[in-house]
C-alpha cells in the first residue's frame, strides 16, 4: 500500500516538502498553506499526505505506530523521489521527528506544537481524547452531514471542530444516510504510541544535520513549560541546527490561528 497524497508544485520545483496533518486530519488540511508556500518558493513542490488510517489511506495493516507512519512515508519516496523537508502538526509533528530519525539526511524539519517527549498522562490533549472517545460512541449513521455536525456540537465540541470532523463523513455504501469513515481502534493505537514515544533523542543527537524548527503556540497547553525550556536549551546548545519559535497569539492550531506569522517564519528559514 502507498499513502494517498496530493501534489502542489511551484513553477520550477527542484526540492520536495512533505506536509503531515494531525490526528483525524488529512493532507488537504495543508492545501492553502502549501499553495502559498510554493508560490513564494517556486523551487519547491509540496506533497500533502494522508497518513495511515486517515483520509484516503485506510487500507493499512497493524502495527499502527509512529515508526510505521515514518516507514510509509519512506515507501512513498520510492515513487516520488526523496523528500528534502517535512512539516508536521501535532500528531504529524511527532511522525515527522520519527521520519527525521529514520532518514538522517533530511534538510529541514518543522515541528508544529508537538511535544517531543512521552506524555503517559496525555496532558495537554484532553480535547483530542474527548473527541476520539465521542467518535467511538457515535450513532451508526446520520440523515445528513448537518445532522452529524449538530450531534457533535451537542457533545461539547466547538462548531469549527465539528465542521472539520465532518470532512470524514461520507454517504453510506447503501446510500441510506451518512457515516463517519474512521477506524477508531487504529486511531487509539496511533495515539497510544504517540503519547508513549519519547523522541528527545532525535533533537539532542549531536550528529544530527537536519535543521529542526520547533514552533509552539503561546496559548497552547500541548508544549508545556518544561518542554519549552528543554527545547530552548537544545536551541542554545546547537544554534545552527535547532530553533524554538513561540507564536504568542497561536493556540494548538498554529497554522490556522496565525497563518501569516507562521508563513513568515517558514519563508525566512526554509
Amino acid at each position: 500500500m502507498k499513502l494517498a497524497h496530493a501534489i502542489v508544485e511551484g513553477e520550477t520545483p527542484s526540492k520536495t516538502v512533505a506536509f503531515l496533518h494531525g490526528i483525524l486530519g488529512s493532507g488537504s488540511n495543508w492545501r492553502s498553506f502549501a499553495k502559498r508556500f510554493v508560490d513564494a518558493k517556486p523551487e519547491w513542490r509540496a506533497v500533502l499526505i494522508d497518513l495511515r488510517k486517515h483520509g484516503a489511506s485506510q487500507e493499512f495493516d497493524p502495527p499502527h505506530t509512529l515508526a510505521a507512519c515514518a516507514a510509509d512515508i519512506m515507501e512513498l519516496e520510492k515513487d516520488l523521489g526523496r523528500f528534502d523537508a517535512v512539516f508536521g502538526h501535532s500528531f504529524g509533528g511527532k511522525v515527522a521527528l520519527e521520519y527525521i530519525f529514520a532518514r538522517k539526511d533530511l534538510e529541514v524539519g518543522w515541528i508544529l506544537d508537538s511535544a517531543p517527549g512521552a506524555r503517559p498522562d496525555r496532558r495537554g490533549s484532553e480535547g483530542t481524547m474527548h473527541i476520539v472517545k465521542m467518535i467511538g460512541s457515535l450513532p451508526e449513521r446520520f440523515d445528513t452531514r448537518d445532522a452529524f455536525v449538530e450531534y457533535v456540537e451537542k457533545q461539547g465540541v466547538e462548531r469549527s471542530i465539528a465542521m472539520w470532523l465532518a470532512m470524514n463523513v461520507r454517504q453510506a455504501p447503501d446510500g441510506e444516510g451518512y457515516v463517519m469513515r474512521v477506524d477508531v481502534p487504529a486511531l487509539r493505537a496511533l495515539l497510544d504510541d504517540y503519547f508513549a514515544r519519547d523522541l528527545w533523542s532525535v533533537l539532542e543527537d549531536q550528529a544530527r544535520t537536519t535543521k529542526i524548527h520547533m514552533v509552539a503556540g503561546g496559548k497552547s497547553s500541548v508544549f508545556d513549560t518544561a518542554e519549552r525550556a528543554r527545547a530552548q536549551r537544545v536551541a542554545v546548545q546547537w544554534p545552527d541546527t535547532t530553533w524554538l519559535h513561540v507564536i504568542p497569539n497561536a493556540g494548538h492550531w498554529v497554522h490556522v490561528d496565525t497563518p501569516n506569522e507562521l508563513f513568515d517564519l517558514v519563508v525566512h528559514y526554509t
